[in-house]
């Protein structure tokens, strides 16, 4: 029998077309032994040494994110993707992920933390010259140095091409002078390196590597801002701001390429990393639920405050292996490329834009997940949730920001059909199979006999159609509207959703599955998790398909697609509150998140 490492998994957005099995997709109950240790560790750290001081990292201690990062580095816990050669620790990315779930539980330092193991040292070695890498990856490794990325500017955000801020050669071709303003830059108050992005001559898009204490190089003030308080946030200024030559990085006129293919490594890095803020939140409503008594008992006994536990709980394990599925497709993928011989800087981001549209679908699920998860916690604590003596307050302001950062949700949303549509254009994904069997579907009789039989037979059968109900809509789109569709954000939003709502919904059954085939869990729980899942999914992917249905069909076409898209969105009649009671009554009595 093949291990999970040896089944190869769908390709990139295949998932909408093609059918996943148990042994494609990775989820928690999958750890090993050595991931396991590792969580652990990351764990103990996060309690030890970040938590205790949480008041004292919001108010921005001077030096503690220095000496936390300092701490982390001493366990090998900012240098996982690092190789050996350069004081790494070379691991894979589902550990990675592990460590940014913990991370993800302490709010600004996960910020800090993220930002400089991703986007601060990413670029370095991946795009880095041999020397480069050299110089400044054993320091970053173990938190000596401190990175920090600057890209945005005040009048590109999310167009990061538009920058402003220009490169120019010195007269004796020895520095590259750069003159700009960069805003919005994490880390930057203690930062020792910079990846900065310019415009050479005001043209080519080029990244460089900028030493803290480099004449022309000023910092402005600290942001005030409404969440993520402990996380270092400043305007970096570059006046006639001398780089040696050598410090360019990567090719000149691509540093697209940089930009572009390290926010896929963060999107699904965020994902984790709200996964670990949305868990926390969690267990601390859990927590004050069971504490707290009203009319002389514990509030977690009533069954308004039972929905939303079991809800959080049900959003919590569908984003777990969602995430988890999405890292180890990238996993695989990079240690494939590796071993057919590409160039290490290639492996992962190779892998990485190969699943981009799963990374877009996992930042967006787990920020809103996360959003949601805070937002009860906060309501569950009632006034003591507003109040700034606990941590409620604090990470429902900390969570707003994964909603914006590494690529607005807006952005994600619209760029996963786009790339997928792309992907359909270059034949890397066949839609148009599909979605002609589809049209000829929808006008014949519909096919009431010979239904599949099995413990999961609704769920196999609701995942297939809800797949079929997206290609109903999202092909009759594209049809109807050609070229202007990219105009239509809001029905390419609507897709989008759809397309979410099927990735964390088959996520979840392949899971359950996985858990029922191996016996570990025979708790029915994981069953009404499966099927209040469902019940609500298909529910939304019938809104946003109707949505999307009534923007740009109408008459007899509308009238078919929606009967269509109604037939694809059935699911067998769910007792969603006795099933919340069960999954609420679970974690209540364990007192945290125990899935």
């Amino acid at each position: 029998m093949e291990t999970l490492e040896q089944v190869k998994s769908l390709n990139g957005g295949e998932f909408i077309i093609k059918e996943s099995t148990t042994a494609q997709v990775f989820t928690p109950e999958d750890y090993t032994e050595e991931q396991s240790m590792v969580r652990s560790m990351a764990s103990d750290f996060v309690e030890k040494e970040v938590m205790p001081r949480w008041k004292e990292y919001e108010k921005q201690q001077p030096g503690l994110s220095k000496e936390l990062l300092a701490k982390a580095g001493e366990l090998g816990l900012l240098s996982t993707a690092i190789p050996e050669a350069y004081g790494g620790m070379n691991q894979d990315v589902i550990t990675g992920c592990i460590i940014a779930e913990e991370y993800g539980r302490t709010g600004s330092f996960a910020t800090t933390s993220i930002c400089h193991i991703g986007i601060g040292t990413l670029p370095t070695l991946y795009f880095g010259t041999e020397e480069q890498k050299q110089k400044y990856l054993p320091k970053l490794a173990t938190g000596e140095w401190a990175a920090s990325y600057c890209l945005t500017e005040p009048s590109s955000g999310s167009d990061a091409l538009g920058a402003k801020t220009i490169a120019t050669l010195s007269a004796d071709g020895k520095h590259w002078i750069l003159n700009g303003q960069k805003m919005w830059i994490t880390n930057a108050g203690f930062a020792d390196l910079f990846t900065v992005f310019a415009k050479i001559d005001g043209k080519e898009f080029t990244a460089f590597l900028v030493e803290a204490g480099t004449p022309g190089l000023n910092l402005g003030a600290e942001e005030d801002k409404m969440g993520i308080k402990g996380s270092s946030t400043r305007q970096v200024f570059f006046e006639n701001c001398q780089i040696p030559v050598e410090n360019m990085l990567g090719e000149r006129g691509k540093g697209h390429l940089i930009a572009f293919n390290i926010l896929n490594i963060g999107r699904y890095k965020l994902g984790a990393t709200a996964l670990g803020g949305a868990r926390e939140a969690f267990n601390q409503a859990v927590t004050y639920a069971n504490e707290r008594t009203q009319f002389g008992k514990s509030i977690s006994t009533f069954g308004a405050i039972q929905h939303k536990i079991a809800e959080m709980a049900i959003q919590l394990f569908a984003l777990e292996v969602a995430t988890y599925r999405c890292a180890n497709d990238i996993g695989k993928l990079e240690h494939e490329n590796l071993s057919t011989g590409k160039e290490f800087s290639k492996a992962l981001l190779g892998a990485a834009d190969e699943y981009a549209i799963e990374c877009s679908i996992v930042k967006v699920l787990g920020s809103e997940v996360l959003d949601m998860i805070v937002d009860e916690n906060v309501q569950i604590h009632g006034g003591m949730g507003f109040s700034e003596e606990t941590n409620a307050a604090r990470a429902y302001r900390d969570s707003r920001i994964a909603r914006i950062y590494e690529g607005t949700n807006e952005i994600n949303r619209l760029l996963s059909i786009d790339m997928l549509l792309k992907r359909a254009m270059s034949g890397k994904v066949d839609l148009m199979t599909p979605g002609m069997a589809i049209q000829k579907e929808l006008m014949s009789v519909p096919d009431f006999g010979n239904e599949d039989e099995g413990q999961f037979a609704a769920e196999t059968k609701a995942i297939k159609n809800a797949k079929k109900a997206f290609l109903l809509v999202a092909g009759g789109a594209v049809q109807k509207l050609m070229a202007k569709l990219k105009d239509e954000q809001e029905i390419i939003m609507n897709a989008s959703d759809m397309l979410i709502q099927i990735y964390a919904a088959e996520s979840l059954l392949l899971r359950v599955q996985k858990i029922v085939e191996k016996g570990e869990k025979t708790d029915g729980v994981y069953i009404d998790i499966l099927k209040v899942f469902f019940n609500d999914a298909m529910n939304k992917i019938n809104v946003f398909g109707k949505d999307a249905l009534q923007s740009y069909a109408e008459g007899d076409e509308l009238r078919i697609m929606l009967m269509g898209l109604k037939r694809f969105t059935k699911y067998e009649p769910v007792n969603v509150k006795d099933a919340r009671r069960r999954i609420a009554a679970k974690v209540i009595e364990a007192g945290k998140y125990n899935l």
